[in-house]
């Protein structure tokens, strides 16, 4: 796989065209909202082809599954000198379902740990539902990190 080409200095930015150019990710509609060192906010807004055909206006857990994995791989690159450069690969991902969502979802990853070859972020997907704010799923995902390229 290549690597990610950021066209612009500012990361938040960056990460946005970078998305936008990407086959999966801009199917999935992710929008950048917040991107700091160590943590990132995606949000992505509810579309029937997100659905699981099992469950009726339901987003698919493997598409969520798919976001904290997403989220948490872009906030690790945060925490190197080049963001464009950082090479790393998921090693484990782990996400607890809490909820159906049926809205737009908006995910929050955070970095626990960025060591030398390992790296260990937290996340968070909530969606909107009768006007609160509600936790959807919850994943920990660990990474090996290569390096820069």
């Amino acid at each position: 796989m290549s690597r990610p080409e950021f066209a612009h200095d500012d990361v938040a930015t960056a990460y946005q065209q970078y998305i936008d150019s990407h086959g999966f990710l801009s199917w999935l509609g992710l929008a950048v909202e917040t991107v700091e060192n160590g943590r990132v906010v995606f949000a992505v807004p509810y579309d029937e082809k997100l659905t699981n055909p099992a469950s009726e206006g339901v987003v698919h857990g493997g598409i969520t599954a798919s976001l904290v994995d997403t989220a948490s791989g872009f906030a690790l690159r945060t925490t190197f000198d080049d963001p464009a450069a950082a090479r790393l690969t998921t090693t484990d991902l782990d996400v607890s379902y809490l909820r159906p969502a049926t809205g737009d979802l908006r995910v929050e990853a955070e970095v626990i740990r960025a060591g030398d070859s390992m790296g260990v972020t937290d996340g968070l997907i909530t969606t909107e539902h009768d006007g609160e704010t509600k936790d959807v799923a919850v994943g920990r995902t660990s990474y090996r990190l290569l390096g820069e390229a």
